[in-house]
């Protein structure tokens, strides 16, 4: 069974969360390759995320979250 793409306020959603995870990493001065080792992800999939490439996991959000020290609520809202 083929895979539905997902609906366009999805996706402006998923880029809307991105912005959010990449704004906060900027604030506390963090590379992406820096942010990956303190939440122990790959670097791609860090960058697919802040660009709303990827559908993030709840579990990469939860350690994306406690690496920038950031409610998760607050990257997600």
């Amino acid at each position: 069974m083929p895979s539905v793409p997902p609906l366009d306020w999805v996706l402006a959603r998923r880029r809307a969360i991105g912005d959010r995870i990449r704004d906060a990493r900027r604030g506390r001065k963090l590379s992406q390759e820096k942010l990956a080792e303190l939440a122990g992800m790959d670097l791609q999939a860090i960058n697919r995320i802040e660009m709303g490439h990827q559908a993030a996991l709840i579990d990469n959000l939860i350690r994306i979250a406690d690496a920038l020290d950031s409610p998760l609520a607050d990257l997600v809202r």
